[in-house]
């Protein structure tokens, strides 16, 4: 049994330390918006943060998690947080929705470190996150919306 720090508490985890955080959290803690994409951190769709950094919940090791905090999208709070799903409504940015979590978990991320990004800012930062339909240039709208609205 291992514990972490989940969204604010300590969650107890039935898990072998070598298992990806990602099932732990979507397949022991039944919290299914963190996204399984490709399983290599490839494509961003897993991203949850980890002490407020974003990270690749299907490549990091719920044995290697100790005392880090995580917060996956079920779990976000704060300004920065209702800037993004604020500016993410306002511009309509989702179309299947399905890597969205993994994006705003990223978009979060970034602004927290950056609050007035540049287009290449945004590039770096979401360079990874894959959107299979194409949103990208609704995705790069919404931060700077957030950016804005964060002023």
């Amino acid at each position: 049994m291992l514990t972490i720090h989940l969204n604010g508490a300590a969650r107890e985890v039935d898990a072998d330390p070598d298992m990806p955080l990602l099932w732990a959290i979507r397949d022991r803690l039944d919290l299914t918006g963190t996204k399984y994409g490709c399983g290599i951190a490839q494509c961003g769709a897993c991203t949850v943060h980890m002490d407020g950094q974003p990270v690749r919940a299907c490549q990091t090791r719920i044995g290697d998690v100790g005392e880090a905090k995580i917060t996956t999208i079920e779990g976000i709070n704060g300004k920065v947080a209702e800037a993004v799903q604020g500016a993410w409504r306002k511009l309509d940015v989702v179309q299947c929705g399905y890597c969205q979590s993994g994006q705003i978990m990223s978009a979060i991320g970034l602004l927290t470190e950056n609050p007035k990004p540049t287009d290449a800012d945004i590039d770096g930062a979401m360079d990874g996150n894959v959107c299979r339909c194409g949103t990208y240039q609704r995705i790069r709208a919404a931060i700077h919306e957030a950016a804005r609205s964060l002023a």
